[in-house]
């Protein structure tokens, strides 16, 4: 902008600034005033930064506004108010305009503000103006928090500002042109800021415990300051070259020396032996013209084999939105000075700093205490500072802040955030290329954290080991984590995201993959084996026959087989997240890991499992397949090659991508590239996924290379592939033919295997007769208007030929007219399809865990007060993956007895004994359909109502359930009441459980007891019947609940006005009654006849008597022996009874 175009006003007032004479500023009476008025300016400025745009071209900040900061910072005023204005002055352009402008004019004044910006930072490499900063700065955290006032601290804020401003200004290119090892304008400033002492203060601020609020000015600052550093650069700072950098230094010379001396030879090729005016005429045999005929080659035979019909061709303009995204711009070396600084920065940095500053920022971050996308400066110090601590001298305990579980998550939904960032439909490229960053940036921190877990596992010290062993555990055991670089692969775009992306998604792979298989080495292939147990032989004594085992031993051995064979084979998930194809791979991959393991019972119930999952298409057999046809299918399924998750064209294609550059990659990255083709070409027998015609040009120009010693890991595999491709054409004629064609799975095993005919492999379509059409049409008819969930499932029991399946039966109703589409009777399936988590909802997770964290049932509160409704098991997995707990006990519900809980007294809590409910049969010969009516009774005269109650609903709304769905799978019973709770936890309610066929827990993972799968809903239903109360015991449990509660001032008041003579005349009635019942005559039918007559009589008196009948009943036969050896419950039995005698 030209200068005499400056307004006038805008002149007048930087006039009345002051004036430089030589190297002294002599400023004018109204300069703090003039400052205020530009700031005033600055506010009120148009679209097109006329202001900024004018204040730059007139260098009001190098000439007035730097001077004054320098040589009057002692005017506390005007110093405040120039710092505010070079702050506004030097903000970034894109803060200005907001994004980059599409229109030209616009574009140029952006430009402007740019080159203005440039000018600013070299004018700010200077030693006095940080000089004066530090001084200042030094100054103000001198004062103790008591002391400071806010206009301190916006002092602070403003310098912190002001340095970041100016540490962001962009390099220009056209001007900086220098070589590495060269100072930049960066690079002096940086030396200034060093000089200054700056750099210290910076690390006292990451520091100190009374600056934390400055945390996130601070990180932004360091992170400005190492832009254009790596740290494999810092770390050989002053340093000899080790052999390895000797090594790779002399193969890039050995390759470039090779390329050179090609290009000699083929030039002296090119040269002919006779002179220019005669190039001859050829016929190239076998390459046709535009005609009939064959090319005729007008040129010399030096270049025959170069030709191509494209030559003299327009080259086809690519459109914009096909271009690949460039790559940002390469890194630079600086001079040796400022590298040896920064390295020793680094070092006091990790030493003192890191562990504290992060935790901060990421304190900030979750709790949303910072701007939009300052995450951003978190992962550039996570990949930078821990990539540092591996080169100069691992030490785990420097970055021990940000190597934890909750890292590895808040990266990975980071990558996730910024991906679907990516894919809403906003067209500005700069936005575009905002979100490559940022995901570019979190996918480099998410590399950083498994190389460090991969050196954590290399260390010496066992406890460094066993940390990484269980961030290993983790990440290699959940979805999210493990699936993540597949997903990345997957949705690769090389016209959004850049080839160094796709070169680090490549190389972490690797990692990946690596350390996965390095994890698995160990553990048989995270299989559970049965070891053998080598049992001794026993001399002299032969194993028992089968004849000799009774038919009920023989009955009882195969209830215990079938329980535990159904409920081993569970393939199918109905809460999971997983699609349904996935699980069926899933349950064929689980078929064949058992085959392999010589585990061939639960292989075959697993297959019938799986069958009955999924029966279309009879991909594991047939509803009416033979034993003989069951064993052959077990068989192919054993001898199959099942597909790994990368054998996929879509993650095949970004491999290939980047190979073709692979004149340019480093020998790791194509070391990486070449060992994921060779897993699947080898590995998974999937060589036929690189048949392709483009994969095998690239083949070509890499055989062909003169420099082809430098590849000769690629040239191996290329040869490997080539021959395989060979040796199959000699077999399949159609094979050239596939070259031009991306194959799938099952394509490139047809290509191999052969090609099944039309109609093989497909169910034949089954046949209706006239009848079987009317009888279904007729059906269809009767229940269309029924209101019922599924009519397919309501039809198949009503046909007349019961081996029509579910399948057949929806084909013919669309065949008949009677329904337009499948998906009208399409199965409704049970589970959520929410998959992922959005950043809302983790943090509700995080806020409801932080509230019911001290509660007793965490999880079963979370589940009611969340938002999005998920399964406890994808709740508990989230929470595990967050960090938020550690283990899956810390989610069980805890269970907590109240002792002051009203209505039960310290008396009836002594007397309500378990062993006074349950009598003692002979044999002990127990069974759902034999317990007796008298000892139900009893639980409802207890105050046990209630949870019968509650246990028959249970059982009858499973046999419900069964019947509608037809589905048989262990039911938890879960109490959410205290009332049921407390009888759960009561060893007599146990006993009943166990008496009418309910599981107990079968281990530590399992908290609630279950009905088991085999119970079918007759047995549930005779089982509820059973428990049903009759008529007197429901009314005793009604006359009992409405007594007054023991212990309650107004049971007390009710005992001091009843008769005691009459209390103790019930009591004495039933111990004579008991005691004549415990006589040796009495047979236990007798005495059971005696109870029920008592129980009727006894019905209106007090519960404390017959608690007395029974316990003298059943008690009596232990009671003798107890006469000394437990004195204590007699005792207090005379107390209680010598209690009711005084009231």
């Amino acid at each position: 902008m030209d200068l005499y175009v400056m307004n006038c006003e805008l002149l007048a007032t930087c006039s009345a600034l002051g004036y430089l004479e030589g190297d002294t500023y002599h400023k004018e009476p109204d300069c703090l005033e003039s400052v205020k008025d530009l700031i005033r300016y600055l506010r009120h400025e148009d679209d097109t930064r006329d202001t900024r745009q004018q204040l730059g071209a007139g260098q009001i900040l190098q000439n007035d506004l730097l001077p004054i900061i320098t040589q009057h910072s002692q005017d506390k005023s005007l110093f405040d108010a120039c710092i505010r204005l070079m702050v506004n002055l030097t903000q970034p352009a894109l803060l200005c305009f907001g994004k980059v402008p599409d229109d030209p004019t616009v574009r140029h004044h952006f430009l402007e503000v740019v080159s203005y910006l440039q000018a600013y930072k070299e004018a700010f490499a200077n030693e006095k103006v940080f000089g004066v900063l530090s001084e200042t700065l030094y100054t103000l955290l001198q004062l103790d928090w008591e002391q400071r006032q806010e206009e301190d601290n916006l002092l602070i804020e403003r310098i912190l500002l002001l340095v970041r401003n100016v540490l962001h200004v962009p390099a220009d290119p056209y001007e900086e042109k220098n070589v590495d090892d060269d100072a930049s304008v960066h690079d002096k400033l940086l030396w200034a800021i060093h000089m200054s002492g700056l750099d210290d203060l910076i690390k006292f601020l990451a520091s100190a415990q009374s600056e934390q609020q400055w945390s996130m000015h601070v990180l932004e600052v360091i992170s400005l300051m190492f832009r254009d550093q790596t740290p494999e650069l810092l770390v050989s700072a002053g340093q000899a070259r080790s052999a390895q950098e000797k090594q790779r230094d002399a193969q890039e010379l050995e390759a470039l020396r090779q390329k050179e001396q090609a290009e000699k030879r083929s030039r002296t090729l090119q040269r002919g032996t006779r002179h220019s005016r005669f190039g001859g005429s050829y016929v190239v045999q076998g390459l046709k013209s535009i005609g009939e005929k064959d090319v005729i080659y007008h040129r010399g035979l030096h270049n025959v084999s170069n030709y191509t019909h494209d030559e003299g061709k327009a080259v086809r303009r690519v459109p914009k939105r096909k271009l690949h995204a460039r790559d940002s711009e390469g890194k630079r070396r600086s001079a040796l000075n400022v590298r040896l600084f920064l390295r020793e920065f680094c070092m006091d940095f990790l030493e003192n700093c890191y562990n504290r500053l992060m935790y901060l920022v990421k304190e900030g971050l979750i709790r949303e205490q910072a701007q939009q996308h300052d995450e951003t400066y978190y992962l550039w110090a996570l990949s930078f500072f821990m990539a540092f601590n591996r080169g100069n001298g691992f030490r785990a305990d420097l970055v021990s802040e940000t190597m934890s579980i909750r890292a590895f998550h808040f990266i990975e939904r980071n990558i996730t955030n910024y991906y679907e960032m990516m894919l809403t439909d906003r067209k500005e490229p700069t936005w575009r290329m905002a979100c490559t960053f940022l995901m570019h940036l979190a996918l480099k921190a998410y590399q950083e954290l498994l190389l460090t877990v991969n050196e954590m596992d290399r260390s010496r010290d066992e406890d460094i080991r066993q940390s990484a062993n269980v961030i290993k555990s983790n990440i290699f055991y959940l979805m999210e984590y493990r699936e993540i670089f597949l997903t990345l692969l997957r949705k690769f775009d090389e016209t959004k995201q850049p080839r160094t992306f796709l070169r680090d998604l490549v190389e972490s792979t690797h990692l990946f993959l690596r350390m996965l298989e390095r994890f698995c080495k160990g553990r048989n292939n995270l299989v559970v084996q049965r070891k053998r147990v080598k049992r001794k032989k026993s001399k002299g004594r032969k194993n028992p026959t089968a004849a000799e085992n009774t038919p009920e031993e023989l009955e009882e051995t195969w209830g215990a087989l079938s329980e535990a064979l159904t409920e081993g084979a569970v393939p199918f998930d109905a809460a999971s997240e997983t699609p349904l194809e996935e699980q069926r791979t899933e349950a064929m991959v689980r078929v064949q890991d058992t085959l392999l393991n010589r585990l061939g019972p639960e292989a075959l119930g697993l297959l019938r499992a799986a069958r009955e999952v999924w029966p279309e298409g009879d991909v594991f057999g047939s509803a009416d397949v033979e034993p003989e046809e069951e064993l052959e299918l077990l068989k192919q399924i054993l001898i199959a090659n099942l597909p790994s998750e990368f054998a996929n064209p879509n993650v095949v294609r970004p491999y290939l991508l980047l190979l073709r550059s692979y004149s340019q990659n480093s020998p790791h990255t194509n070391h990486c590239i070449t060992r994921m083709l060779h897993r699947l070409a080898v590995d998974l027998k999937m060589d036929a996924l690189l048949f392709q015609l483009s994969v095998f040009c690239l083949f070509n120009k890499i055989l062909g290379d003169p420099a082809a010693t430098a590849y000769k890991e690629l040239v191996t595999f290329a040869k490997f592939v080539l021959n395989r491709f060979f040796a199959l054409a000699a077999k399949n004629n159609k094979a050239f033919v596939e070259l031009l064609f991306w194959k799938s799975v099952g394509a490139a095993r047809e290509m191999t295997e052969g090609y099944s005919k039309p109609g093989e492999g497909c169910v034949c379509k089954a046949k209706w007769t006239p009848e079987e059409e009317d009888e279904l049409r007729t059906l269809y008819e009767e229940h269309r208007d029924s209101e019922v969930p599924d009519i397919v499932e309501t039809l198949l029991p009503l046909l007349s030929n019961t081996t029509r399946t579910r399948r057949q039966v929806v084909a013919q109703l669309v065949a008949m007219g009677l329904v337009d589409s499948v998906k009208e009777l399409k199965k409704q399936r049970k589970g959520t399809r929410i998959v992922l988590w959005t950043e809302e909802q983790e943090e509700e997770l995080q806020m409801l865990f932080e509230e019911f964290r001290d509660s007793d049932d965490v999880l079963g509160n979370i589940l009611k007060k969340v938002t999005a409704k998920r399964s406890r098991a994808r709740m508990v997995e989230k929470l595990l993956s967050m960090g938020l707990v550690s283990d899956r006990r810390e989610l069980h519900k805890k269970r907590r007895r109240n002792p002051n809980a009203p209505g039960k007294s310290a008396t009836m809590g002594m007397l309500i004994k378990e062993d006074l409910i349950w009598a003692r049969r002979p044999h002990n010969s127990w069974c759902w359909s034999t317990v007796d009516k008298w000892s139900l009774k009893l639980y409802f005269v207890t105050g046990m109502s209630g949870p019968l109650l509650w246990l028959q609903n249970c059982l009858n709304r499973t046999a419900d359930h069964r019947e509608e769905e037809g589905l048989f799978q262990p039911v938890p019973i879960v109490p959410l009441t205290e009332e049921n709770e407390d009888a759960m936890e009561k060893k007599s309610f146990q006993r009943l459980l166990r008496k009418i066929g309910v599981r107990a827990p079968a281990d530590e993972q399992e908290s609630f007891w279950r009905i088991p799968a085999q119970m079918r809903p007759s047995q549930l239903r005779g089982a509820a019947e059973v428990l049903s109360p009759s008529q007197d015991a429901l009314a005793a449990g009604t006359e009992e609940s409405e007594q007054p509660t023991p212990g309650s001032p107004i049971q007390e008041q009710q005992q001091g006005e009843a008769d005691s003579h009459e209390q103790r005349t019930q009591a004495l009635r039933a111990l004579l009654l008991a005691r004549k019942m415990k006589q040796p005559s009495t047979s236990a039918e007798h005495t059971g006849q005696q109870i029920r007559h008592w129980l009727s009589e006894m019905a209106p008196y007090s519960l404390y008597s017959a608690l007395v009948l029974t316990r003298t009943l059943y008690g009596g036969a232990d009671s003798d022996r107890e006469a000394h050896s437990a004195p204590a419950k007699r005792k207090r039995q005379r107390v209680l009874i010598d209690d009711d005698e005084d009231d």
